[in-house]
Parts: structure tokens; C-alpha cells; sequence
């Protein structure tokens, strides 16, 4: 037998409790909030960095208001506005500051489209007048006010809007819009869901220009899902859908000016996506970022809004791909802030306003985690990064000049800052594997805490009453790398005992699963499994992130090769410890972990005997073409690569005991992918268990679901583990 190397033990914490007295955790004890976190309400930093609002929700008149705080205080200075105050409207769902803070945009009846878009009715509310105006009496999308705050922009029908509030006259700016066709100034599905925005318009500094984006999706081909709803025939919710290797849709920039409506065209050239724009400070200066197919060849350009000419600011080249980020930050003359990984580690870097490197402003072999901003004022950047592990989360501050670097909340766990808008206050999150997350405000330039906010104390005395065991970090070494991982056994654990071994992974780039922070719902269940005698364990493998650029891009072109390898070699040497019963190893994931999972119970056949896979992808063939090719390219140009890790290629391989799940109405990954994994299962003869959730997206949830699947996922792995 082998020795297992435990490089690392971050901590270990066993409470000294009697098991006979505890309860397990049950999953209508996680579903019904039972271990629910106190949290803060999202604050909004007012312009003048000492106040800060606060949308509040009254459960006994069901009424909304917003409501100013004093940072230094935390105590409430007045109430901005308050839906019982206003004759035409019940409560509103969220809101938005003009930049002067004069006026707001309330939202109301805003129902989801996707992941991210949504449609509502909005209103402008002007504080000194506490006049109401509403936008549009049909629902729109993404209204934004004038930096002036005369105007309001929106899209409604795929058309781009302006409104004028002081006549209340609007204009129709654009005309071609259509459903599955053409889409102007809001993003595509694909856009939305892997670039991560929505609104694809942007003012510039003095209101006279609007940038945007124009989608045509002509020649992307549609997709459709039954929604078998509670009629007596179901509906076909149709969309634009590009998979790996089919047509994008064709995206242009276009420039409106305000005053005349007139519309002109950016020659971009060669850009395939344009996954960002963003004004500068001046008026005339909109930055563009545009990248290749292959999404490693990054252009950030510079578009004189004057005469449509378009400079290059700078190029990021990659072996593999390129990041996209919301980091990009302009300084009051236009240099700016921009973080890359060329080095090898993902840091921030700031450059001219002619796109020359001026310095490196971080370094070493760690990572930057978050970009908070830039203090002008005293030239102080904030950020988050992995300086103390990459399992936790420190922030951290540092002069532009790359020197004075100073610690402000760096405890073992994970610390997340929010920041006031002149960066005299920070709100600290922090949390840790044994600690619910604690809310303290802290000064930004010392990082001195001020006061205790709030805590999670209760849920810390409701826990003793539940066999809770703690999270054992460690690092474990296969196929030459250390892989950070995390064992969570039985309270009453007995060494000289045999335990089955049920491991839980993502795996897809850049994730992380192993880190030093509090639990969430996965890690309720697992302690209700740990609590029945189960050992849990996952490991975060090759591919996964905060570990520099290698590491993290290793698996490019071979997405489901050297992450199952990992999972494979890490549950074998685990099945060497003397307290692991090597009959009954188990592994579970959703989405890109059901991807794992599969492969795991198919190529790992001899080493698991029993997997769940969740929503899971079975071939990246099915996947949209910006996440999948950025690590895969094409199927036309790398067949092996998909072929070789699609289970359903494979399905003679399975031994073990196998379920699979997914909702019908999954708009991400199409149920498409579990249909073809169970054709193949029966044509290889094969039995399984499987689930199909009506109507139910990416996430399976809803009413009961949640406590269904959980349910059969329990029931699953005691019948078969």
C-alpha cells in the first residue's frame, strides 16, 4: 500500500459534542432555510463616499423604499422614496441613480428572459419634485438615463429608444429590430450568457452620443424546446442557438448621435466578437474590445467618436485563450488600469492613454482575484487576491507604482470588499469553512475596522445542535501535481473502520471548489451524507483556477481527458487510506461536473462504482461556440478532441450504478445532451436510473423540485454506495 501525502492541513476543527444528541441534516431542513445566513442587503455607495442606500422590502405592507445610511454610523439618515408614497406603484424590484443623484429608475412587474435579461415596466422618479414619469406603458428592457439625466435610452422589441423627459416625447432610434433575427443595443443568448452582459449600449460622458451593438441573427440556427406547461398542448419556446462550430450572429458597432439621429457605422475590421465597449473620459473617445474566434487574439481599440477612426490601444496574445473582464478601468486623463495573465499569473497592469506600458503594478505567483477600483486621490489600487493561498481570499491595496503594498483584511477564509465611491470605506465580508460570514466596515487606507456590522452567531449555536464535521483542507499529490482538496468525516469517526468514499467536483476552467469559505447548499447535503456514515471528499484537478495561467489552461483542446484523469488517480490513492472502503467509491456533479462525473463512472470503471450526473454535458458538440471553443475550437478542426471524451461514445464502459438527471426546459445545456446518453446507454444495453424535471431550466428547481431531486439523489447514493 502507498503512502498518501498530505502536503498541507489548513485547519481542523472538531467540535467537542455528543453525536447521540444530535440531529442529521435533513434536505427539507436545508429547503425549508433552516441554516439560512444572515446577510446585508446589496448598498450602493452614494457619490459622496460617506452614505450609501439600501433597498428595503416591508413584509407587513409589502411596500419598498430606499433608504440612505451613514457609513461611519451605519444608521439611517432619511428615506429617499417609498412605493407608498406613490399612487402607481405597489413596490418596486430595483432601482438606479441618474450620475448626479437626482433621479432614480424604478423597476416593476420585471419577469426573467434568461440567465441575466429581463423585461419590466419602468419609471423615473425626480427627488426635489417627486414627480413620477413613466417610460413606456409596454415592458422594455435595460432603460439607462442621460448622464444629464434629461434622457432615458432603452430597447423595446429589439429596437433602441430615447426618450426626452422634459417633453415626454421618445423617439424610435432604430427600426430593423426582430424576434430571432435582428437585435439592437441588447445582447444575444450566447452573448448573455458567456460574455455576461446584457445591455449593449452605452453613453458617453456628456450625454451627446449613444454606442451600440447590433445583433443580426440571420443565419444562426434555432433552437426549440417543448414547454409542456398545464395546457392541453404544450408550447415551442424557439431561439437562436449557435452551437460549437455553426454561424455566430453578426455583430456591428454603430454610433448615434443624439442631437440629429443620425447613425454611423465602425469599421472594426477583422473583429469576430466584441465582447466589451466602454466610453472613456472624454466624449469622443469609445474603447472597444474585440477578439478572434479562437478568443486568443484580444484588441483593445480606441474609436474617435468624431470621425469613426479606430486606433489600436493594445493586442493580448495567448497560446490558449483570453480572458474577458470588467477590469478595465480610465484614469481621470485616460491611462488606465488593465489585468492580464502574461506573466503567468493573472495581475494588474497599467498603461498610457496611447496604449504604452507604463509598469507591471502586481506580481508574484499569485493571482488577482477581484479589481475594487482606483483612489485617484491617494493612487491607491484595491484588490483581491491569493496572496495567503489559494484556497482564501485577502484584500489588499498598492500604489500605481507598484510599491507600498498594504494588507487590509487577509484572515485565513475568504474577505470580500465592498468599497465606498471615494474609497474612505470599506464593508468586509468574511467567511470561512468554520466561521458564517461576518460584516465589519473598516477604513479603506489602514484597513482599521471601525465597527462589527453583523454576524452569523445564531447560526453558529443552531449548528451544535446538528452533526456538523469540519472540512479538512489539504493538498493531494497525482500525476505530478499537488491538488487542493477537502475530507469531511463522520463526527464520530473511527479510524479503524471502513467508510465509503462519495466525491463531489465541477472541474470546468477556472473554477474552484476546494476554498476556505462557508458552506452552501451542496455542503448542507453532503454533511447530511457525512452524517450517515459516508466519507466526502473533492479535489480541485488540472484545469481549475487560481493557480496560475498553466496549470488552468492545460486542458485546452482536451476538455474531460486530464480533469477525469485527476479525479480517477485522486480517488484511487484516497481508496489506499486504511479507513476507505475501495468497493465503494462515488462521485456527483452538475452541468460541467455531470460531464465529469459520467466520464469518471465510464473510464473509471475499475476505481467508481457508482455517479450522478446533473444536467450534464455529453458532448461539446451541443455546447454554445464562445465557452466551448474557446477551449475546444471547432469540431471541424479538432474531432479527436470531442470525440474522445463524449460518454455517449463510450457507453459500453459502465459497470457501476449511474443516474442521470435534467430539466426539460434547460435553455444552457439542452436536455438534447441526456436524450443522446440514454439512445446510447440502451443501445449498449446498459441500466441506469434517470429524471426528467417538466420545464425546468439549468438550476432544477421551483415549488418542490429542489426537495425531490435532493430526495432521489439521497436515496440513490444510500441504495448504492
Amino acid at each position: 500500500m502507498r503512502k498518501l501525502y498530505i502536503l498541507a492541513i489548513f485547519f481542523l476543527i472538531i467540535q467537542p459534542v455528543v453525536v447521540a444528541q444530535q440531529k442529521q441534516v435533513t434536505v427539507e431542513d436545508i429547503y425549508a432555510g433552516a441554516f439560512r445566513t444572515e446577510g446585508m442587503e446589496a448598498l450602493r455607495s452614494m457619490n459622496n463616499g460617506k452614505q450609501y442606500t439600501v433597498l428595503n422590502f416591508d413584509r407587513a405592507t409589502r411596500a419598498t423604499s430606499i433608504d440612505k445610511y451613514d457609513y461611519r454610523t451605519l444608521k439611517k439618515v432619511e428615506t429617499i422614496v417609498s412605493s407608498e408614497d406613490l399612487d402607481a406603484i405597489d413596490n418596486f424590484m430595483s432601482y438606479q441613480f441618474s450620475d448626479d443623484e437626482s433621479q432614480i429608475i424604478l423597476s416593476t412587474e420585471v419577469e426573467p428572459i434568461f440567465r441575466r435579461s429581463t423585461l419590466g415596466i419602468f419609471y423615473v422618479y425626480d427627488i426635489a419634485s417627486k414627480k413620477l414619469t413613466k417610460i413606456s406603458d409596454e415592458k422594455i428592457q435595460e432603460p439607462t438615463l442621460s448622464p444629464n439625466g434629461e434622457k432615458v435610452a432603452y430597447v423595446k422589441d429589439n429596437n433602441l429608444h430615447v426618450m426626452d423627459l422634459k417633453s415626454n416625447s421618445t423617439k424610435q432610434v432604430t427600426t430593423d429590430g426582430e424576434k430571432n433575427k435582428i437585435i439592437n443595443g441588447i445582447t444575444d443568448w450566447v452573448y448573455e450568457e458567456e460574455f455576461a452582459f446584457v445591455r449593449a449600449f452605452q453613453w458617453n460622458s456628456n450625454g451627446t452620443k449613444i454606442a451600440f451593438l447590433r445583433f443580426d441573427e440571420t443565419d444562426v440556427p434555432e433552437f426549440s424546446m417543448d414547454v409542456y406547461g398545464t395546457e392541453l398542448y404544450p408550447q415551442q419556446h424557439v431561439f437562436k442557438y449557435p452551437k460549437a462550430g455553426e454561424n455566430n450572429a453578426v455583430v456591428t458597432l454603430h454610433m448615434l448621435d443624439v442631437a440629429t439621429g443620425n447613425i454611423s457605422n465602425i469599421d472594426l475590421g477583422d473583429a469576430y466578437y466584441v465582447p466589451r465597449i466602454k466610453w472613456m473620459n472624454d466624449p469622443n473617445s469609445l474603447s472597444v474590445q474585440t477578439i478572434n474566434r479562437h478568443q486568443n487574439h484580444l484588441k483593445l481599440h480606441m474609436v474617435n467618436a468624431k470621425t469613426n477612426a479606430v486606433k489600436l490601444l493594445l493586442e493580448e496574445n495567448d497560446a490558449a485563450y483570453v480572458d474577458v473582464t470588467d477590469n478595465l478601468t480610465f484614469l481621470a486623463d485616460d491611462s488606465f488600469i488593465w489585468t492580464s495573465e502574461k506573466d503567468g499569473w493573472n495581475h494588474i497592469y497599467l498603461y498610457g492613454s496611447d496604449g504604452k506600458l507604463m509598469n507591471q503594478i502586481t506580481k508574484g505567483d499569485w493571482e488577482v482575484t477581484k479589481y475594487y477600483g482606483y483612489d485617484q486621490n491617494e493612487d491607491k489600487i484595491y484588490y483581491q487576491s491569493t496572496e495567503n493561498g489559494s484556497i482564501n481570499r485577502g484584500i489588499y491595496s498598492i500604489e500605481s507604482n507598484g510599491e507600498n503594498k498594504k494588507a487590509l483584511a487577509v484572515s485565513a477564509g475568504t474577505n470580500s470588499a465592498s468599497f465606498s465611491s471615494d474609497f474612505t470605506y470599506f464593508i468586509n465580508t468574511f467567511s470561512s469553512a468554520d466561521t458564517p460570514p461576518v460584516f465589519t466596515l473598516h477604513k479603506a487606507l489602514s484597513g482599521k475596522k471601525v465597527k462589527d456590522i453583523k454576524d452569523n452567531s445564531a447560526l453558529l449555536d443552531k449548528l451544535k445542535g446538528y452533526a456538523i464535521s469540519a472540512k479538512e483542507f489539504s493538498t493531494i499529490s497525482v500525476n505530478g501535481n499537488d491538488l487542493n482538496m477537502y475530507m469531511i468525516k463522520p463526527v464520530d469517526f473511527d479510524p479503524s473502520k471502513k467508510y465509503p468514499l462519495f466525491m463531489y467536483q465541477y472541474s470546468g476552467p477556472g473554477s474552484q471548489n476546494v476554498s476556505n469559505s462557508w458552506m452552501g447548499t451542496n455542503d448542507y447535503w453532503h454533511q447530511s451524507l457525512v452524517a450517515q456514515g459516508y466519507i466526502v471528499a473533492c479535489v480541485d484537478g488540472r484545469g481549475t483556477g487560481f493557480k496560475g495561467r498553466d496549470f488552468k489552461k492545460v486542458t485546452q483542446k482536451e476538455l474531460g481527458k486530464f480533469e477525469v484523469e485527476d479525479q480517477i488517480a485522486a480517488a484511487q490513492k484516497l481508496s489506499e487510506l486504511p479507513y476507505i472502503d475501495e468497493e465503494r467509491t462515488g462521485i456527483w456533479g452538475w452541468s460541467y461536473g455531470g460531464f465529469m462525473s459520467t466520464n469518471c463512472i465510464l473510464k473509471g470503471n475499475d476505481t467508481f462504482e457508482m455517479a450522478i450526473a446533473v444536467a450534464p454535458v455529453t458532448s461539446w458538440a451541443f455546447y454554445d461556440t464562445i465557452y466551448t471553443e474557446r477551449y475546444m475550437q471547432t469540431p471541424q478542426e479538432n474531432p479527436s478532441g470531442y470525440d474522445d471524451n463524449s460518454p455517449f461514445n463510450y457507453p459500453e464502459m459502465l459497470k457501476g450504478k449511474y443516474l442521470l438527471i435534467h430539466g426539460s426546459g434547460d435553455d444552457n445545456v439542452h436536455v438534447q445532451n441526456t436524450m443522446r446518453m440514454v439512445e446510447a446507454l440502451i443501445q449498449a444495453n446498459k441500466q441506469f436510473e434517470w429524471a426528467i424535471y417538466p420545464d425546468k431550466n439549468h438550476g432544477i428547481y421551483g415549488g418542490n423540485t429542489r426537495v425531490h431531486l435532493f430526495n432521489k439523489m439521497t436515496n440513490f447514493v444510500k441504495d448504492n454506495l
